[in-house]
Parts: structure tokens; sequence; C-alpha cells
């Protein structure tokens, strides 16, 4: 075998986006396509092999890529600072139905996943290792960081700018910013679910409700 592909992460996440890693290399068969876990109690899933790290990295393939499908950012950046040390290229996942918008103005960095009905619009710098879920949207001149988490039908709008690790959770709206001020979610701040976000969120913050408001820091 010449050439394996690993979804890092066998829990949801990373059964779903499996199909997506296939369907950009349909001249592979199943059997190189396999799920990296070092906590899996199980050796199959979904009719791929469960592999720790270092069965993945011994296995006999030449050509070793994988992606990283697990949330917690923090974990995503040590894993990925692992693969980068052991030379394993990192892949980005684009779910078929990804529309962007303009491929010219839209800056997409390594290790990212798209997933389905994902929408992009123009004049965005995305960050490595940015995950975007179900029917989430940017829109124009945002800015969005490394190892940021978007849940699904995250609605983020014109002139935000999201620093690194921060997770915007499902449904969250975030109000539009302007070119002079754009509006900020400062350093692994959380966005709860559904939360409406009408001014800046703090480095570090918890914030949750319409409009959305301080939990904790």
């Amino acid at each position: 075998m010449k050439q394996i592909i690993g979804v890092y992460g066998a829990s949801g996440f990373g059964r779903q986006i499996m199909p997506l890693v296939k369907t950009q290399y349909p001249h592979l068969g199943i059997s190189c396509f396999v799920f990296i876990d070092d906590n899996s109690e199980s050796i199959e899933l979904n009719g791929h092999k469960v592999l720790t790290y270092d069965e993945f990295l011994q296995h006999p393939s030449s050509n070793k890529e994988a992606t990283i499908a697990i949330a917690n950012s923090q974990i995503r950046e040590l894993l990925s600072n692992r693969l980068v040390a052991d030379n394993i290229k990192n892949i980005t996942v684009s779910s078929k139905t990804v529309i962007v918008l303009d491929d010219d103005t839209v800056e997409i960095s390594e290790g990212s996943i798209l997933c389905s009905h994902v929408c992009l619009k123009v004049n965005i710098k995305i960050g490595r290792f940015f995950h975007a879920n179900t029917y989430s949207y940017i829109s124009h001149d945002c800015i969005i960081g490394d190892y940021v988490t978007f849940g699904p039908r995250v609605s983020c709008n014109g002139n935000i700018h999201i620093h690194d690790h921060a997770y915007i959770g499902t449904g969250a709206v975030i109000k539009q910013g302007t070119p002079d001020k754009p509006l900020i979610i400062g350093k692994g701040a959380i966005v709860g679910m559904g939360a409406v976000v009408t001014k800046d969120v703090p480095a570090g913050a918890i914030v949750v409700g319409n409009p959305a408001r301080l939990l904790s820091k």
C-alpha cells in the first residue's frame, strides 16, 4: 500500500469527516483510510481500522497524510505539531457542497475542515486548522485565527476578527462590525449555543444569551 489517509479522532465528528475525506481521494480503496485514536477501545469503526498513532507511524505505507477531527483546539494544536515533527502532511478537508464566492479573495490555511454547506463569501483570511461545521457561513472582510472552531449554523457577519482558539457554538450569530471598528472575539473565548453577539468578547471569556452577556472569564 503506497498511501494511507488518517482521520485523527474516532469520535462522532471524526466519523462524520471520514466520508468527506474519502470523497477527496476517489482513486483510493477503503483500506487506505483509517482512524487514528490512542484512546479508542475499537479496532474497527464503520469499516475502517482504528490505529494508535504509533501504529499509524509504523504502517508500511510510504505516503502518510492526516486530518485532525478533534474539537478541542488545544489538543488540535498539539497533534498538528506532532504530525509536523513526524513529517506527516496535514490535509485540508472540504465538502463538495462548500461554497466559496471568490477564490481570489478567500485565503484558507492548512489543516482546515469545512463541512457540508459551509459558505465563505469574499475578502476572508482563515488561519490554520479551522473547523467549520455544517451550514456555517463567514461574510465579507473577516479574519479568523488559528485553531478556531465553529459549531453548526454559525453566522459570522462582515468585519469580524476572531482570534486563535476561540470556540463559537451551534447557531450563534455574530453582529457585523465596521471597517474602522471590526467586532472582536478574543483569544480562547467561548460563544455559547444560540448566542447573539453584539459587541466585543474579551479573550478567555464565555458569553451566552441574546444579547450575549458575560458568563465567566
